[in-house]
This record gives C-alpha cells, structure tokens and sequence, in this order.
C-alpha cells in the first residue's frame, strides 16, 4: 500500500502555498508596521492563532496547554529553591511528551506490543470501543513535534540558568506560537526568539525585500520543483513491483531531493516572512546534500532539530547518564526515527543513519592511513565521501517514504532487477528532463550561494535587470508551477 507522505489524519493549518496565505499575509505585515509597537505582539498573537486553527480550530487547545503549562513551569522555577526546580521541569516535560505521545503515538505502542505479545502466543483482544477510536480517526494536530519542542527548550534554559523566566504571557505565547516557524519549524530557542519578539522594529525596505524575495525562492523550490518531482515519486511507490530496476533507482533518487527541496521550501518562507517583520530565524540548512560524510550531513541538515537533540538530549546522556558514545547515537537516532513519525520505517531509518554514523567515526583513522598509503588526492577522497554519503542517505530514505518494513525490503530488491530500462513512467519525457535540469539548477544556486544568501541573485543588479527577474519568476510560476495543493512534507511531523 503506498502511504500518501502527509497523513491523511491530520488537521492542516493555512498552507503556504495557498491562495488563503497570499491574502493573510500582506495583511499581517502592513497591520504590523502601522500598529505602534505595544500593540504588535498582540496582533501577531491573534495572527498566528488563526494561522493555526484555519482549517481545526480546536486543534489551538493542545498549543494552549502547552503554553500555559510552560508558563507556569518557567515562572515556578526561577522563583523556588534550587532542590524543587526539577519538579516543575519534568512537569513540563512529561505534560509535552505525554500531548505527543496521547496524539502521535498512542496506538502505535499498543499495535506494536500486542504485535510482540502475538508473536509468543498472547493474543490480547482490545474493547470494541477502543477499537473504533482508532488513531486514523484522531486529527494528528500539525507542528505538533515542533511546538513542544520549542517550548520545552524554554523550561530547559530557564532551569539551566541560561535565561530569566518571561513573565509576559502573551509574549511567551506568541513564542511558541509565532505563525512563521509554528507548524515546522525552525525550532527556535527562547533565548533567541523572545528578545527579538519584545524589540522595537522600523520598517527596513532592505530586509523587507530580502525576506520577500528569501520566500519567493522557498515558493519556486515547493510549486515548481519538490511538488514535480513527488510526481514521479508517488507514481512508482504506488506500483513498484511495476517499475523495478531503473526507474525504482530514479524515483529514490529523486525523492531525496524532493523531500530536501520541500523541506527547505516550507524553512525559505518562514524564515523570509520573520525577516520583512524584522526577526532573524536560524538557518535549517546549509548545503547538505554537498557533504562528503554522513557525519557532516547531519551538522548541516535540519540544524535546528540537530542542535536540540545535542543540547537537551545526547549531551545530557554523556554527561548525566554517563553512557559511552555508542549507546547516546544508537538512542538519540531512535528517538529522532520515532519524533519522524509512529512507524517502525521511521526508527529504521534512524538507527540505520546511526549505524552510518557510528561506522564512519570508528574508519576515520583507518580510512585515513589507506588513503594516505595509496597517495589518493584530496579531491578525490571528498568525491569518494560525497558519492558514498549521498547513496547511504538515499538508501536510508527509502524507509523514511515506505509505508512498511515490507514495503521498504521490495522497493530495494527492485533497485537491482536490470531489465526494466523504461524510465519514463510519466510518459512524458519533457517533464523527466526538466526535473532533473531542475534539479542540479536549484543545486548550482545553493552552490554558489548556500541556503542563507539567495537574495544576492538579485540584490546590486540594475533596475532593469532585477524587474526582468521578476516578471520571468511570475512567467516560470504560471507555466511551471504543479498546483498540487499538497502540504509540505514536514507537516506530518
């Protein structure tokens, strides 16, 4: 069964790429700027709200309870003696991971232990009722991995010392909710994001232009590019017994950079529209798919997660815990598989990039010397890396799309069956030839300019040359553009 890769189940918020978002937008960013700014957190507040409850207003009552309770967590903790400030922390923590586990991950443990006790004879027969409220049933409410993440952070750093508790309610709320980054990301530290959320901002024309033309960019990656390639991609994991060989090749090929371009697509926007509003959000990428190891594909993949996971989660385990690097990488990837989603296919994946890991490190010394011997030149052991980290990270995707454990097996046995030549399963070659000029476009931009500068493509040219940009990003838009309406992948998470 192919699975769709966003939910089905799940309440969607105002989707960027949508005609609703265009009309709110603009809207939210000159009410901003004509409001005086006492009144502007409220505004944005009410703003990222409704963003939120578009489509599930009352989805907006899980990000309430964390809010509040992260509120009263952080106040209670700068107020009390050191020896009951662990109290109010794993309040918070257990509240958050316990919405998160009630929403996201309910029914999967009890599936995967009555599939266990099964496997030893103890068949367990759940009510009726339990039955019918099964989690396809049960609106997964979006971000929802991301917000308690972030809020969580909060409690961490007023705990840590790191941070005085905010006393401003609706200023904290608004930095949990801040519509931006609320539905996926990036997670925001509070030592960050809440001082620039409580500055007096002017209107820049400069950072304005530069957050307007950061979003157009994330608008091409999405319409244009990671929707076309999902195309190809949902078409042989719909019937991948249908095109083994070849096209299975291309279509985990492809989906590696669909899911890159999507993700990155979703983070170009949130971080262009914080930008015209005066707010600087952390960089989620830099260049990943040019690592020459696995180990620095996950320094430049998804920093944000990555840095949480380090600071609140491997560190603490080496440190407290005391357990040897080995364990803490097998255990945080576990933990990163399952944040991914209630599915086995999700903690293979995770542990699979952790073997990765953990092998690479343990070579380094040994791959070293080999090269060393064998005089291989510098260039060539980083193209070496690249090749090999690039096929092990499309490899491990392949779990990460697959519905099933099953699944994932076929669609990599069908990597290897030769026949099968016929690549174009859209029957349109057209269509194959731009995804893949698009996609080494796109790789060549990010190239030049990273994923942080790409407002230099058009800053410092003449007028006439930066309003011929413009109208061929509209004409490109038009006639390019998949109107799909599918939310970004990461939306599931």
């Amino acid at each position: 069964m192919n699975r769709p890769i966003v939910s089905q189940t799940q309440g969607l918020s105002m989707l960027f790429n949508s005609f609703e978002f265009l009309l709110f937008f603009p809207v939210v960013l000159f009410v901003y700027y004509v409001l005086p700014h006492k009144l502007r957190w409220l505004f944005l507040l009410a703003s990222s709200y409704y963003f939120y409850a578009a489509s599930e207003p009352y989805l907006i009552i899980l990000l309430l309870i964390s809010t509040l309770v992260d509120y009263y967590c952080g106040l209670k903790i700068g107020d009390v003696v050191s020896r009951r400030k662990k109290y109010y922390l794993w309040l918070s923590i257990v509240v958050n991971i316990g919405i998160l586990v009630a929403f996201k991950y309910l029914f999967f443990f009890i599936d995967s232990t009555n599939n266990i006790l099964e496997y030893f004879g103890v068949e367990i027969s759940a009510s009726e009722q339990i039955q019918s409220y099964r989690i396809d049933q049960i609106l997964l409410p979006v971000g929802i991995s991301f917000y308690t993440f972030q809020t969580m952070s909060y409690t961490i750093e007023v705990y840590r010392g790191n941070m005085k508790p905010e006393k401003h309610l609706g200023r904290f709320a608004l930095f949990v909710a801040f519509f931006p980054q609320l539905v996926a990301g990036p997670i925001e530290k509070a030592t960050r994001l809440l001082p620039q959320l409580k500055k007096t901002i002017s209107p820049d024309i400069s950072q304005i232009k530069r957050g307007m033309i950061i979003m157009a960019w994330g608008f091409f990656l999405k319409i244009v590019v990671a929707d076309r390639l999902g195309i190809y991609v949902d078409a042989v994991y719909a019937d991948p017994d249908g095109h083994q060989g070849l096209p299975s090749l291309l279509a985990a090929f492809f989906f590696v950079f669909q899911i890159y371009f999507d993700f990155a697509a979703y983070t170009y926007i949130a971080i262009g529209a914080a930008k015209t509003m005066g707010i600087s959000l952390i960089n989620n990428f830099n260049r990943p798919l040019f690592s020459i190891s696995i180990t620095q594909f996950w320094q430049r993949w998804h920093i944000s997660l990555t840095q949480w996971i380090r600071d609140y989660l491997y560190s603490p385990l080496r440190r407290k815990a005391h357990l040897n690097r080995v364990v803490s990488v097998l255990l945080v990837f576990f933990i990163m598989g399952l944040w991914h989603g209630a599915n086995w296919t999700f903690v293979v994946w995770g542990l699979i990039n952790a073997l990765f890991l953990i092998i690479e490190v343990a070579t380094n010394k040994w791959r070293k010397n080999s090269f060393d011997r064998l005089h291989v030149p510098l260039k060539l052991r980083a193209l070496l890396g690249w090749a090999t980290s690039f096929t092990l990270m499309m490899v491990s995707l392949i779990f990460f799309r697959s519905a099933s454990m099953q699944e994932a097996f076929n669609f990599i046995g069908n990597l290897f069956v030769v026949p099968n030549l016929h690549i174009n399963v859209l029957n349109n070659y057209l269509e194959l030839f731009l995804s893949i000029l698009l996609i080494f476009g796109v790789q060549w931009v990010h190239f030049v300019k990273g994923n942080n500068k790409i407002y230099e493509l058009v800053e410092g040219r003449p007028v006439w040359a930066r309003w011929s940009m413009y109208l061929a990003y509209i004409a490109i838009i038009v006639m390019l553009g998949i109107n799909r309406q599918e939310s970004f992948i990461y939306f599931q998470f």
